[in-house]
């Protein structure tokens, strides 16, 4: 089974009403699925307005990525036997 990057699921025949998936879903993206299949994942453009981005420097990005990495070390350990 593939792991949803959102709760909010709809199939493709539910996407030919776009509208109402978007008022069904609250603006949140939305996984389309085809037979219980991720095809892909459709974005109201109100999920996308709240985002911001920002420039980094170079290797920040690498940086916070390992500093993230360690904090879930430990839950990722913990997790291993369960």
């Amino acid at each position: 089974m593939q792991n949803l990057l959102t709760n909010k699921t709809a199939s493709l025949t539910e996407l030919r009403n776009p509208k109402k998936v978007i008022k069904q879903a609250g603006g949140k993206p939305v996984a389309i699925l085809n037979r219980d299949h991720l095809e892909g994942y459709f974005v109201p453009a109100s999920a996308v307005e709240i985002l911001s981005f920002e420039s980094t420097e170079a290797g920040e990005a690498t940086r916070k990525f390992k500093d993230r990495k360690q904090h879930l070390n430990a839950t990722l350990d913990y997790l291993k036997d369960k």
